[in-house]
């Protein structure tokens, strides 16, 4: 990671949740037409990153007064699952994702929480070892509706 990457909490800094939207698609946009089932975050919107917030934490970091990266994070099944960890890709290669994900770690260990968990697409090795990578092991595998076949990994770390 370059130099100190600060994370905010980007719901409360009030930071405009279009931005939040506009990184989500950007970052996954790579995925449109590769993945099958079509990938959820390109069917984020405002209302629904509002709605992860209520619920949980919406973490991000700001260039240049815009989101370069972000993160959702909600309590489920008693650990802080995280969701649409997304880096804009102009601003890939600067250890942003780590520093989400660090910082998930972080809120896990503030709520009491024992662990994070997340899924990752088994087509998308490269997520799977940067998490890897960051600790987290496979727990399961799961099934998207209407497939016969396993389509997403679950894993977990232990904090």
């Amino acid at each position: 990671m370059m130099g100190h990457v600060e994370v905010q909490d980007l719901f409360t800094i009030s930071h405009d949740p279009r931005d939040i939207v506009a990184t989500i698609h950007a970052a996954f946009e790579e995925y449109r037409g590769v993945l099958n089932p079509k990938s959820g975050a390109l069917r984020e919107t405002v209302e629904s990153i509002t709605a992860k917030a209520r619920k949980g934490v919406v973490l991000g970091i700001i260039e240049d007064n815009r989101v370069a990266a972000c993160v959702c994070a909600t309590v489920k099944d008693g650990m802080l699952y995280l969701d649409r960890l997304a880096v804009h890709p102009e601003h890939r290669r600067r250890g942003y994702a780590e520093a989400l994900v660090q910082a998930v770690e972080e809120e896990a260990t503030r709520q009491g929480l024992p662990g994070v968990s997340l899924g990752v697409r088994l087509a998308l090795s490269g997520n799977i070892a940067l998490f890897e990578r960051l600790g987290f092991k496979e727990v399961g595998r799961s099934t998207h509706d209407g497939f016969d076949a396993p389509t997403s990994m679950d894993m977990v770390k232990q904090l």
